[in-house]
Order: C-alpha cells, then sequence, then structure tokens
C-alpha cells in the first residue's frame, strides 16, 4: 500500500508532485524532487578542482626571499659547468663535484627522491647524498642550482623500471651505463 503523504510533508522534504494518478490522491513516477541546490553544491565542489597533492617529506635548510635549500648549503667551491657540457662530455666530470643551474622536467612523484634533469635532447638523473633529503614534489618545470658528483654506474633494467614508475611513466631513464649526479645541494626557486 503507498502512503499518501500531505502537501506540507512533501513541501519541507523538497518534494514537488507534478503529475498523479487522476482521481487517487497517489503520486506517480512522474514525481520531480527539487535537488536543484544539491546539484549546484556539487557542482561548486567539483568545479573548485584542488591542486595537486604536493609531498614535502625534508625541510629547507635556508630560505631566502628568492629560493628554498635542501640537503647542505651550496658549495662555492664546486667547478662550475653547464649542465650542456656536463651531458656533451660526461666523463670529463666523473668524481668531480660541480655546480650546476638545471631545469627540471620530472621528480619522482612519490617522495620527491631524485629528480631528471634535461638540457637540449640530453637528460640525466639526480639523486640525493645518502638518501639523506628530498625536493618537493612540484619542482618540475623549475630551474635550479645544485651541487654534487657526477657519477658513472650500470643501471639494471629493474632499476631502470621502477624509477621510470617513480617519474610517472618517463622514457629517459634506460638500463646501462649511465651517468648521475648525487646532489648535496637543491636551491629551488620560490615560486
Amino acid at each position: 500500500m503507498v502512503r499518501r503523504r500531505s502537501a506540507r510533508y512533501n513541501e519541507a522534504r523538497g518534494i514537488e508532485i507534478t503529475a498523479g494518478l487522476p482521481g487517487t490522491g497517489y503520486t506517480s513516477m512522474n514525481t520531480r524532487i527539487r535537488f536543484a541546490p544539491v546539484v549546484f553544491a556539487t557542482l561548486i565542489l567539483f568545479a573548485q578542482a584542488a591542486p595537486a597533492d604536493v609531498t614535502r617529506l625534508s625541510e629547507p635548510v635556508a630560505v631566502t626571499d628568492d629560493a628554498e635549500i635542501f640537503g647542505a648549503p651550496l658549495d662555492a667551491d664546486a667547478r662550475l659547468t653547464s649542465l650542456a657540457a656536463l651531458l656533451d662530455n660526461p666523463d670529463e666530470y666523473v668524481n668531480t663535484a660541480v655546480r650546476v643551474e638545471a631545469r627540471i622536467s620530472q621528480v619522482c612523484e612519490k617522495k620527491g627522491c631524485f629528480m631528471i634533469a634535461t638540457a637540449g635532447s640530453k637528460a640525466v638523473r639526480i639523486s640525493f647524498r645518502d638518501y639523506s633529503f628530498f625536493v618537493p614534489t612540484d619542482t618540475g618545470g623549475k630551474t635550479v642550482t645544485l651541487t654534487g658528483t657526477v657519477i658513472e654506474r650500470e643501471l639494471s633494467e629493474k632499476q631502470a623500471a621502477h624509477f621510470r614508475e617513480d617519474a610517472g611513466g618517463s622514457d629517459t631513464i634506460q638500463a646501462g651505463k649511465v651517468y648521475e649526479i648525487v646532489a648535496d645541494s637543491v636551491s629551488i626557486p620560490r615560486s
């Protein structure tokens, strides 16, 4: 048995009867529930897309008006070079402390434990000394200054696949002989 509700009951709950079965007083499937306020509120929530979550597992060791410095203070005595020069002749820089300005194309999306820097069509992975600090995951797209040591290593396919996954599917990380920069310090401009 369908229970008939009063007009006041329906009105209080936002139910509007638009059609009924003639002469019965019962509502039919043509009942319209006024839910515009609910729909409107839902649309507002989805329209205000929240910014991507940023992971910051390390605090900066220094903060200036222009930058945040992670790891250690920048080493002013490190050999200043361009990333392009380093990538053109990496053997010249192996086991050398360098100071480089580099545009970061990607950052480990999980915790900021490595970055990929690019110069033209060449790229280099940048890790952090002894896994002792991390960078914010929104560092991608920024030009950073870093100091660190250039190393040569053999990257297994398993390691390369792991790094590609953490970088969001990047194809710049390949197995085999690679050069990396193990950073002691990274200065990231403040946005």
